[in-house]
């Protein structure tokens, strides 16, 4: 079974960390094991002590047996260690590959649309950690419970298998109690999480709307409705953590009156009354032995609890693990010519926003884009990245686009009219991961020489959404990572909006070079550039014209009074 079918079953994320899983295997069971020593070294160092008392034995015998025990609990204490390290290993891989996985499927759908964006992603990320952090109790307890409580149980056999069998009524009691209150707990765990999205989300609108409620008097409303929102998160989440962590101790107490059924019967076999003959140590050992079975058996009681609030999140999030589906491929990249036919967009519920636009490009060309304000300009580009739904056919070659999302990636490039830059250095925002020599993209985008008189140069950290850089150098960067991440389509919107006439044509003049392998559409409102694009597009009242510059002065005189209007008033400002 591959990934794409498998993220959403538990099973996927243990076989995908099998190794980490192994050397957790052979550890755990190597420590665990080793644990049932300590209660043999106990009772054998008390019978030395008797021993030593009544002149039967050594002092040096007992550091002997002190040495040989100190060794012993080394060892098992550093297999310990290696265990906890590969567990946690094993947790942060797990935690890793889910939140990537929660995150990509949640970027190609429209899960956004149906739920308030801050609840959602509160709720799928806490529920992420819950699971991982139940799977990490799992692996942990499976050794750190199990296989030591197999451990103990096979030594008390070993001892007197009928007192062991008697005594061992009392545990599966705790176990039973822990199972009758799975209601309760995953109750009061969901009730706990659903308060705290509320919280999350009441938080978030109360930050952005500030001002708003300033301005209308409504500050004082809102601070009560956020405070009820506080005192039911408070309430929910002090219930939920007392029904899941105030129970353990009484499991513990419960496990632990089967010491009382010992301490009789062991005092008989201790005097050659009881079922076995016993001597000190073989009490002691059995004694200490059943001691850490009880608290182990409290742990394991813990352990359904934690798995039963895994289990809430698990099927919360189980949705949004599954793969997305995709439609299959309707062609490949065998051709370059990038062809639109009959495409039509409408927003939901509004007459279409364009009609039947259709064009054709070849490969080294660069096609103008332009139009009135809220003509569709960006939106046309968009539809190339699979952003929106439409109807008709665009195609690249033999390869027939479709509205899917991560479909568009291998074809197409976009810069849109907003750089969206992230809080990383200028390299890292360059080359998103793929590494390379961007001296040659920040060159062709004329800010070079500007970046080298940044005191880190292309170290230099940005800030969010490059908040350090002005807005030219803003755009500028953005497009020298559209032109870094060359693809046989690049749709560029608004990529000179923030500099001047000059560095424009210069900027220009490079993309033409290094785009020569590429189909470029250009989206502008500014039109100095255009008697030098390959072919114009220009949208207006939902149609879309085409032609070269030539053509549309002619034809179309919106088009020519728009394009005389920014030549005079470049003219004028230049002089």
């Amino acid at each position: 079974m591959n990934n794409q079918e498998s993220t959403d079953r538990i099973g996927y994320y243990f076989r995908k960390e099998k190794w980490i899983l192994f050397i957790v295997a052979i550890t755990g069971v190597l420590y665990n094991v080793g644990m049932a020593a300590g209660p043999w070294f106990e009772g054998h160092m008390v019978q030395y002590l008797c021993d030593i008392l009544g002149g039967s034995r050594k002092a040096l015998e007992m550091a002997v047996l002190a040495m040989a025990y100190v060794l012993t609990i080394f060892f098992v204490q550093y297999m310990r260690y290696l265990k906890r390290l590969y567990v946690r290993k094993f947790a942060n891989h797990i935690s890793k590959s889910m939140k990537m996985t929660l995150y990509w499927n949640l970027l190609h759908r429209k899960t956004t649309e149906q739920e308030a964006a801050g609840s959602m992603m509160t709720k799928i990320i806490s529920d992420a950690d819950a699971c991982v952090e139940g799977m990490r109790k799992f692996t942990t307890e499976v050794f750190d419970t199990g296989v030591v409580m197999v451990s103990y149980l096979a030594m008390l056999l070993f001892y007197d298998w009928k007192l062991t069998l008697l005594s061992m009524l009392f545990p599966p009691i705790a176990y039973f109690l822990a199972e009758r209150l799975k209601t309760v707990v995953i109750k009061n765990v969901a009730l706990s999480r659903e308060s705290s999205a509320r919280l999350h989300e009441a938080t978030l609108e109360r930050v952005t709307n500030a001002l708003t409620y300033r301005v209308y008097g409504q500050e004082t409303n809102r601070n009560f409705a956020y405070e009820e929102s506080l005192t039911d998160y408070e309430k929910k989440a002090v219930r939920a953590n007392i029904w899941e962590n105030a129970m353990p101790p009484i499991y513990q107490a419960i496990s632990m009156l089967g010491a009382v059924v010992i301490i009789w019967f062991g005092g008989k076999n201790v005097f050659g009354t009881g079922w076995s003959v016993w001597n000190i140590a073989s009490f002691t050992t059995f004694f200490s032995c059943y001691q850490k079975l009880a608290v182990k058996s409290s742990k394991a009681a813990k352990l359904f609890n934690a798995v039963q609030k895994a289990n809430v999140s698990w099927r919360r999030i189980k949705p949004y693990l599954a793969p997305v589906k995709e439609e299959s491929d309707s062609g490949t990249y065998s051709g370059t010519d990038l062809l639109v036919q009959n495409v039509t967009f409408a927003y939901p519920g509004q007459d279409p926003l364009f009609s039947e636009v259709s064009f054709s490009a070849k490969t080294g060309e660069i096609i103008g884009i332009t139009g009135k304000i809220a003509c569709g300009k960006s939106t046309l580009g968009k539809l190339l990245i699979g952003e929106l739904p439409y109807e008709g056919r665009i195609s690249l070659g033999d390869y027939s686009f479709s509205h899917q999302g991560n479909r568009y990636e291998a074809g197409v490039a976009y810069l849109g009219h907003q750089p969206e830059l992230f809080s990383g250095t200028i390299e890292e925002n360059i080359c998103m991961g793929v590494p390379g020599d961007i001296d040659p993209v920040l060159r062709a985008v004329c800010i070079d020489q500007e970046v080298s008189g940044f005191p880190d140069g292309i170290h230099t950290v940005i800030g969010n959404g490059g908040i350090r850089l002005s807005g030219g150098q803003q755009a500028r960067i953005a497009l020298a990572r559209a032109l870094y991440h060359r693809r046989p389509v690049m749709i560029l919107d608004d990529p000179f909006s923030a500099v001047d006439i000059e560095t424009e044509k210069q900027i220009f003049s490079n993309i033409r070079i290094w785009t020569k392998d590429s189909i470029v559409l250009l989206i502008s409102h500014r039109l100095s550039l255009f008697p030098k694009m390959d072919q114009v597009l220009w949208m207006e009242n939902g149609r879309v014209y085409a032609g070269c510059h030539e053509e549309l002065m002619e034809t179309n005189p919106n088009y020519r009074v728009l394009y005389e209007i920014q030549r005079k008033e470049a003219k004028d400002h230049e002089e």
